[in-house]
């Protein structure tokens, strides 16, 4: 990753750290990724635990890395404790963030699946999953302008911007597998051409 920042975190940030991500669990309708923009302006703008590049690279490799993409969550977590110290503290970063991040959504999935198959056919319980869909869909859409704009100067990133326009329609017009498009973002940034 990018350089690294050198803070300072208090017993009362970390639980200020892990009582965010156990909100922010409770708020992840459609996934951890929909909470990304809330994760910036708390790790980056509001507290400044992290820069705008290791945020943006801590989702990137989650989501090219096989596996569950909630691991952006443990890389945050890591390099606000990576910045906080070393390697003890990068362990509590990811410990407290997965946890908080895991702990009340796996729950409240848990009871509230029995429950809604339980009563699956309710004209309520229908609406409410039809009603939720365009709620992720525009929490998608910001978790992924948070990202695009951290490259914010036209003269220097129009680039970067050309290819999100360019990528967003392939994925919205085809069924390219996202994985291509990752290894053309990479190769365009390896020859230097983004």
């Amino acid at each position: 990753m990018n350089s690294a920042l050198q803070i300072s975190m208090q017993w009362s940030d970390w639980l200020n750290l892990f009582g965010h991500y156990l909100l922010l669990s409770l708020l992840s309708i459609g996934g951890a990724i929909t909470t990304a923009p809330e994760m910036h302006r708390y790790l980056v703008d509001e507290h400044r635990w992290l820069t705008d590049m290791q945020f943006n690279a801590s989702i990137s490799i989650a989501q090219a890395a096989p596996g569950p993409n909630i691991l952006f969550v443990a890389l945050m977590g890591w390099n606000v404790g990576i910045n906080a110290g070393g390697f003890g503290t990068g362990l509590l970063g990811l410990t407290l963030t997965m946890a908080g991040i895991l702990l009340p959504s796996t729950t409240l999935t848990y009871l509230a699946a029995k429950w809604g198959h339980r009563n699956r056919d309710l004209r309520a319980v229908r609406a409410f999953k039809l009603g939720l869909s365009p709620i992720v869909i525009a929490l998608v859409i910001a978790t992924g302008w948070i990202l695009a704009s951290a490259n914010n100067n036209p003269a220097e990133d129009w680039r970067i911007w050309l290819l999100i326009i360019a990528t967003t329609l392939i994925v919205w017009r085809t069924r390219i597998h996202l994985l291509w498009l990752l290894g053309a973002g990479a190769l365009l940034g390896w020859f230097g051409l983004i």
